[in-house]
């Protein structure tokens, strides 16, 4: 039995995108993979505003920190702090490893703290375990419309 999984990637590096992508397009699990380039336009995306009227609501997030506009974190706590979109399961995929990050994003709820790698081979390898467990091992919750 397939699942029908659709995840949201959050990132403003181009080049991060296009690895991602490739890592999960080669997934048998996951069919749906949308970006959004800052933490203005994840919003909007979520809560189907603008062009995203009829988005539907990923099953997990990918979320870098550090983008224009609305930054990874206060993403996080929108999310966090919404009835709709608290469930939906949030990994912080960031190159930032500052303490005072990691403290804040685990104290908001975060659901994975993870540094992405500079080395393009274990960004890879990264993201396929990233896959592994959210999609393959953990039960995503049944989304609402």
């Amino acid at each position: 039995m397939s699942k029908n999984i659709h995840i949201l990637l959050v990132e403003d590096n181009e080049g991060d995108i296009v690895l991602a992508q490739e890592a999960l397009h080669d997934s048998k699990l996951v069919n749906q993979v949308s970006i959004s380039r800052d933490g203005d336009e994840a919003l909007d995306f979520l809560n189907r505003k603008g062009n995203y009227q009829q988005a539907e609501l990923p099953d997990l997030v990918l979320l870098d920190i550090n983008m224009p506009r609305v930054s990874g974190m206060q993403v996080l706590v929108a999310m966090k702090n919404d009835e709709r979109l608290k469930a939906i399961p949030i990994i912080m995929l960031t190159t930032s490893s500052s303490e005072k990050e990691i403290k804040f994003a685990y104290d908001n709820h975060v659901n994975c703290y993870i540094n992405k790698p500079v080395d393009i081979d274990r960004f890879l390898e990264v993201v396929k375990k990233i896959e592994d467990f959210w999609i393959s091992i953990v039960k995503l919750p049944v989304k609402e419309i």
